[in-house]
């Protein structure tokens, strides 16, 4: 449904093209919905009709009161009052019916982005900053939704209202019709032009919104860390030298609309001018009723009006194109390479040999790796921070893919299946940091079985140490937890985190730093639990702790992306 996309800033005719593209994508999302919208441009249309003969009967309305025909009077202020009534009424039904379009392909789009970003590569995700998601998310995709829903409606009624107009003018007078049209030619002219200026001031505002938002998510979500270290100015500063870049291109955007309106403007009243003038000479010269000039001068202003929506209808196109292509840009991501689904799988164990892996194509962060861990051991990575044990980590999930060499997971009957983004349903992860969501203590543990019984929740807690604090909570289970886990210290974040993966109950559990905020006591005890809950469990650890690795069968150290063996059952080297 989705082709990729590339964002260049372009020529007038590469620009016109690729609006046109991503209005095509667009109309992807519209077609779905063709019944709904088709009614509501009917809808839209019977609209500008009804107001169109309303306007005709107040000009045989104003003929019959100046020649005093009472019995043609009354007929014609029933029938004004129809027309009115049926243009007001099919305005109402068209509101309701475009309200409720347009929060389904809101949801539409939505939902699509959310897919194509969770399934995405996990390498292409880093090249986004999350406050930029989510204007994407939403600013744009209401742009996109606003065009989608009311853009072909809009099209569609006003030139309907427009053809429908002239004809009405030029049944009456041909010359007047002409008048009407005069300033046609002009801004069709100036129309090429105008789309790319209009697309070159789009693409940099949206831009200035993306980082701007980025920048307010970051600053919100490390508040600590500003009042912490007293940089409440600094990050004010940051903020309001963001704010100024947005608002000065807004308001270069502003002036150049201002501009164009003015020009517009003085063109609109030049030919209001030429009609009023015309239109008075006509009746100076007896050629036209009082009531006839009424109706051209208000036609002609509807006429002009017509066709203002429809030059009206760029900027916003042009918008919505500019959104739309921001949107592409998470759409056309690539998704993940599916593997194979290991199936029946009690134990598995994990081997990596002369394994090599890189974020970037040539600056290696594994060199040449090997490792393998087995059933019912604990073994750990070891070595300075920033050196490869994160990477380790997620080539082992499947997040990282290995450039090299071979990297495999085999279950307990030898069958080996290379580690991918499928192997992962095997595994119970346990991240540095505090990973709890907004939510009761008992939706965070069953996020990864929702069929999960109190008592197989209250097993996971007493195996993790966190029964203890949780069981005195005044709500326990259903204690609500702020965003990240607020409520909770570190070590019982990190408590309820390796519940929750031991809720899972994997094959393969990771630990990445998930002790480092406990004391001693709990850590050592946590292990012990870890052992005896799941013996057959092939466990990998990160740490920087010693304790940690009385316990493990196995030990590695990571530097400079080179994985040396250390220690074997227990024994230092």
């Amino acid at each position: 449904m989705i082709e990729p996309t590339s964002f260049s800033m372009p020529t007038e005719r590469r620009a016109i093209r690729e609006i046109l593209g991503d209005w095509r994508w667009i109309l992807l999302y519209t077609r779905r919905f063709w019944a709904a919208i088709a009614a509501y441009t009917v809808l839209g249309i019977l609209s500008s009709l009804t107001a169109l003969a309303a306007g005709v009967v107040t000009k045989q309305l104003i003929d019959f009161i100046i020649a005093r025909d009472a019995a043609a009077l009354l007929p014609a202020a029933g029938l004004m009052v129809l027309t009115s009534g049926g243009s007001i009424a099919f305005q109402a039904v068209s509101g309701r019916l475009s309200a409720r379009l347009s929060l389904q392909v809101s949801q539409a789009i939505q939902a699509d982005v959310v897919d194509r970003f969770l399934s995405a590569d996990w390498l292409s995700l880093q090249h986004f900053r999350s406050g930029d998601l989510i204007s994407r998310f939403s600013s744009d995709v209401a742009s996109v939704t606003a065009s989608a829903v009311s853009w072909i409606p809009q099209v569609v009624s006003s030139a309907v209202s427009f053809l429908a107009t002239f004809l009405v003018i030029l049944y009456y007078d041909a010359a007047m019709a002409v008048i009407a049209l005069i300033s046609a030619p002009v801004l069709l002219l100036a129309s090429r032009p105008l789309l790319r200026r209009l697309r070159a001031f789009s693409v940099q505002l949206r831009a200035a919104e993306g980082n701007r938002s980025a920048l307010l998510v970051e600053t919100f979500s490390n508040a600590d860390l500003f009042k912490s270290f007293g940089l409440e100015a600094l990050a004010k500063d940051r903020v309001g030298r963001c704010q100024q870049d947005y608002f000065r291109i807004a308001m270069e955007q502003n002036r150049f609309h201002v501009a164009t309106k003015i020009l517009l403007s003085i063109l609109g009243k030049c030919t209001e001018f030429l009609a009023l003038g015309y239109c008075l000479l006509r009746l100076w010269q007896g050629g036209i009723t009082f009531g006839t000039m009424t109706l051209f001068l208000s036609q002609r202003a509807s006429l002009s009006s017509a066709f203002s929506s429809l030059v009206s209808l760029l900027p916003s196109a042009v918008s919505s194109a500019v959104s739309a292509h921001r949107i592409r840009e998470i759409a056309s991501l690539p998704r993940e390479t599916p593997g194979a689904v290991p199936q029946g799988v009690r134990e598995c164990s994990i081997r990596l040999q002369q394994v090599q892996a890189a974020y970037v194509p040539g600056c290696d962060v594994l060199h040449h790796a090997d490792f393998h861990a087995e059933p019912g051991e604990i073994v750990a990575l070891v070595g300075p921070s920033g050196q490869g044990k994160t990477s380790m980590i997620r080539l082992i999930l499947g997040l990282l893919p290995a450039a090299s060499g071979s990297a495999l997971l085999l279950d307990q009957d030898g069958r080996a299946v290379p580690l991918s983004g499928s192997t992962r349903a095997l595994f119970s992860y346990v991240p540095q940091g505090n990973s709890m969501l907004s939510g009761t203590i008992a939706e965070n543990l069953r996020m990864v079985k929702p069929m999960a019984t109190d008592q197989e929740l209250i097993d996971a807690l007493r195996t993790a140490c966190a029964w203890d604090f949780v069981s005195h909570l005044t709500y326990g289970l259903e204690t609500i937890l702020g965003e990240r886990g607020k409520g909770l210290s570190e070590g019982q974040a990190q408590r309820l985190a390796i519940a929750r993966a031991l809720l899972r109950d994997a094959p393969i559990l990771l630990l990445d730093e998930a002790t480092s905020a406990l004391d001693a006591g709990t850590e050592q005890q946590v292990l012990q639990n870890i052992l005896a809950f799941a013996p057959r469990k092939t466990c990998i650890v990160t740490t920087h702790r010693p304790s940690v690795l009385e316990h493990c069968s196995r030990i590695y150290r990571i530097a400079d992306g080179n994985v040396e063996l250390i220690s074997d059952a227990g024994k230092a080297k």
